[in-house]
């Protein structure tokens, strides 16, 4: 690996507030290839983000194509300035799947006769809104993009058999997990944060992601309603924005007359979520389809215990004995957090287990490196 190596980065969203896994993923990746002097450069739309967002590898380093419709992620786009980023680069990453910036990014990596890879994290699968929309761009695109990358990036071994469903030998799949930046988890200040958002002295069971239905937020919701009689002094607080369902939940909380236990915080980022993770009891991710969690790393960083569904991509957490993983059911999730909340001195152990885990295998420095070696060996052949 030498200096002098470029990295185009291509993701519809790099916005910490709605953008997901993906947005955090592709800065945090963005930040450490810059780090370890790779020329890295990010293509995404105009989302949200802040002048830090833009700005963050350096001037000129982030171009953003405004998105005239955000539904679908439609960009405003100019042939000209993405050719010209896909041609100056050395090789090409496209983050996530459904997107049309993807196929414009595609469109000229085949022009130019560019190397790439693709790290769909999860998204391959027709789950969720616009399936007949996702199958239509499947046939005109969305397979070609998948099957002719040089390589394609799975977050875990779990995602193997969805590219396989699209055709990708195993030989051309290599496994590169999501990291972490543990500098980013140090703020703890539990009696501030715990004032400044009106949470009282009880402890709580913490939610972080977006409240919609891929994440699960329902399913927690109603497991701790049936538990919440069982463990009187425990509360619930969601962190995150709203992915619309906001207005339902809210309305199961004042049904069954929780408002008391039960919190939305909107929105947290930087020392705030940090400082959620620190503060809470145990950290629930009841995600019904997801490829390999993000927040599982960040809850590991920060020393929270961790109780997550089947379905999050991660369950060598159980089988190490840094947590527990259960069914993504309502039933699931009952019988799972009444376990964890009944053992105190075992929350302890999985949360230190699950620190050493995180930080021995998940930091970004060291993921990182992993791409720098798979770029050099694409590059080289």
């Amino acid at each position: 690996m030498g200096l002098g190596l470029k990295v185009l980065n291509v993701s519809s969203t790099i916005n910490p507030v709605t953008g997901g896994g993906e947005a955090e993923r592709t800065y945090q990746m963005s930040l450490f290839l810059e780090k370890l002097d790779i020329d890295c450069h990010v293509l995404t739309l105009d989302t949200g983000l802040s002048s830090d967002r833009v700005g963050f590898l350096g001037p000129n380093k982030v171009t953003v194509l405004p998105c005239l419709f955000k539904r679908f992620l439609i960009p405003k786009f100019s042939f000209i300035l993405i050719n010209r980023l896909v041609k100056n680069s050395d090789i090409v990453h496209l983050m996530g799947h459904w997107t049309l910036l993807n196929a414009l990014a595609y469109l000229f990596i085949r022009i130019n006769k560019k190397k790439y890879v693709v790290c769909p994290a999860g998204a391959l699968p027709l789950f969720g809104r616009s399936k007949l929309i996702k199958i239509i761009y499947n046939f005109i695109v969305g397979r070609s993009i998948i099957r002719n990358a040089s390589m394609c990036i799975a977050v875990t071994d779990s995602e193997i058999k969805s590219f396989a469903n699209y055709g990708v030998d195993r030989n051309k799949i290599k496994i590169i997990p999501n990291g972490i930046s543990p500098t980013d988890f140090i703020s703890n200040d539990n009696h501030g944060f715990r004032l400044k958002h009106g949470l009282g002295d009880s402890p709580f069971i913490l939610f972080v992601g977006r409240l919609n239905f891929i994440k699960g937020p329902d399913i927690l919701l109603n497991a701790f309603l049936s538990i919440a009689p069982l463990f009187p002094s425990y509360n619930l607080v969601f962190v995150g924005p709203d992915g619309g369902m906001l207005s339902e939940l809210s309305l199961m909380v004042k049904n069954a007359g929780m408002q008391d236990r039960i919190f939305f915080l909107g929105y947290l980022g930087g020392n705030d979520k940090s400082q959620a993770y620190h503060a809470s009891a145990l950290l629930v991710i009841p995600s019904r389809q997801e490829a390999m969690s993000i927040v599982v790393l960040e809850a590991g960083a920060s020393g929270a215990p961790v109780l997550m569904s089947d379905q999050c991509g991660f369950n060598i957490l159980e089988s190490v004995g840094a947590g527990w993983v259960v069914p993504a059911s309502i039933n699931g999730l009952q019988s799972g957090i009444s376990r964890a909340l009944s053992d105190p001195v075992l929350l302890k152990v999985t949360s230190r287990n699950l620190k050493d885990l995180v930080l021995n295998r998940f930091s970004w420095i060291e993921v990182v490196k992993k791409y720098t070696d798979l770029y050099t060996k694409i590059l080289d052949h």
